[in-house]
């Protein structure tokens, strides 16, 4: 039998620090159907515990539990043309990231600023996981949002984007080295 169920991110996830940043943050504060909200569901693959699997065409992100389960969030991808498939490692991690967006962002959008600091304006939103090839940063991340209306979406440069507070639970469980496949 498979089981789904809606698994919210405990509120004792979150620091003081996340909770004041989060609740005080410019955009609206939107939450996405329950669709695309934390659940825990059945796992059947061959991948081992704490592998993260992004699956960019349903637009969901899995981490592998043990005892056949997984942790699925809703995601926001890349758009087409500009998604990455592949298998990485967490090369490194950032709590409150800022934000340089890279030179082809910066000819596609020539209005963003060159830099934005932490915090629950920058696009990085709460954290980063940092996709690398064995020493070689990819320039790709799973990090949070500021946009968390397009959950759900295939509009990002590449990253994956997730909720501030799913980011922060995937950031706490996921270490440095661990496994990320992107289908």
């Amino acid at each position: 039998m498979l089981t789904d169920s809606l698994d919210p991110v405990p509120e004792s996830a979150l620091t003081a620090r996340d909770k004041k940043l989060i609740a005080s943050a410019p955009y609206l504060q939107h939450k996405p159907s329950s669709d695309w909200l934390r659940h825990t569901v059945d796992y059947s693959g061959k991948e081992k515990s704490g592998t993260v699997i992004i699956d960019t065409e349903h637009k969901f992100l899995y981490l592998v539990l043990a005892n056949g389960k997984a942790l699925r969030y809703g995601v926001t991808v890349g758009e087409e043309g500009m998604d990455w498939k592949g298998i990485a490692k967490v090369g490194r991690k950032t709590e409150w990231p800022d934000w340089t967006p890279t030179s082809d962002i910066l000819k596609r959008i020539p209005d963003l600023p060159k830099y934005v600091s932490p915090g629950p304006h920058n696009p990085m939103g709460a954290r980063a996981l940092y996709l690398y090839q064995g020493n070689k940063d990819t320039l790709f991340r799973i990090h949070g949002t500021n946009q968390p209306e397009y959950i759900g979406w295939a509009i990002s440069s590449g990253c994956i984007r997730m909720l501030n507070e799913d980011v922060i639970d995937l950031y706490n469980r996921v270490p440095v080295g661990a496994t990320v496949v992107v289908i």
